[in-house]
Order: structure tokens, then sequence, then C-alpha cells
């Protein structure tokens, strides 16, 4: 049996750190990209990583739009990026739960939401991560929570050019 070689990783929040977070963003008509979110994406698929987003998205629950947007929206933006710069990301996970809005559907995601790191390990489950080489940014704390919970580090971008952020944190490592 051959051993499947881990590969390092990258989780990026999305509302916030590769488009502007206006609040429950869930039509490519929202989607207004942080400079340098694509570039990033390139940069970081370039290098060999595999490249996750993901992101709590309470809007479900609270009946503002539904999965299939969210979903739809995803494959527009991976859409984007492949036609800016030939890359994509590998795989998104989004949480739909939140505590004021409980129902039986999203209730199994609770674990997903951060600061929980369930989407995270979902993705582990699902990849060949390589925990000891992956990292996590986000913009805010609850991020980077659900990065240490999971055994990665976490990275806390408050805005700017993402392609700058992201090849510091690869010049320092």
């Amino acid at each position: 049996m051959s051993k499947i070689s881990k590969i390092p990783s990258v989780f990026l929040d999305r509302d916030g750190v590769l488009n502007e977070d206006i609040g429950y963003v869930h039509k490519a008509s929202q989607i207004n990209w942080v400079p340098g979110a694509k570039e990033a994406v390139a940069l970081l698929k370039n290098q060999g990583y595999l490249v996750f987003v993901v992101t709590n998205q309470s809007g479900i629950a609270r009946g503002l739009y539904t999965e299939e947007e969210v979903e739809h929206l995803h494959a527009w933006m991976n859409g984007e990026l492949f036609r800016s710069g030939g890359s994509s990301i590998d795989d998104f996970r989004y949480s739909p739960f939140h505590p004021d809005f409980e129902n039986e559907t999203y209730a199994n995601f609770k674990d997903w939401r951060k600061p929980n790191p369930g989407m995270i390990l979902d993705l582990m489950e699902k990849w060949p991560v390589d925990n000891l080489r992956s990292f996590l940014i986000g913009d805010r704390q609850s991020d980077i929570k659900a990065a240490e919970a999971a055994n990665i580090r976490g990275f806390l971008f408050d805005g700017g050019d993402l392609l700058t952020f992201v090849e510091a944190i690869l010049a320092s490592r």
C-alpha cells in the first residue's frame, strides 16, 4: 500500500480576507475582492499549497439566503479566480449554524461554527493536509481560535493587500 504524501495547506476565511466584509454576502454582485486576493491564491497554489475556504454563514440560519446561493457564489468565485490567474480554491466549507437561530436542520453544524475547528478538521480528514506546514488567515479572533483548536498556526489579517500579507508569511516560514 502506498503512503499519501501530506501537503501544506492554507485555510482562508472568506469575508474580510478574500472579499470585503459588507455583511451577509451571498451574490456575485456583492463581491468586492480584497486587493491582492486573487494573486495571493495564485501564489499559494504555485507554491504547492492546497487552498481552502472556511466561512461562517449564519445568514442561512437567519433565513437571509440559502445554501444553494452560497454554493453558487463559491463556484462563481472559483471561476473568477481561474479566469484571472488559472488558480482556484481546492474546497470550501461553510457553517450555516448560529446559536441565536438554532433549528434541527443546522444543529449538526454547531461544531463547524468558528471559533470551533469543525470545518478545518473536516477538510483535514478529507484531504492530505500537513498540519505542521499549514496555516489559516482570518480577520477575527474567532478564526485564530479555530486554527489553534485544529493545531495549525493562525494569522490575523487586518486589511490591506492580501498578496503582500501572504508573501510575508511565506518568507518567514
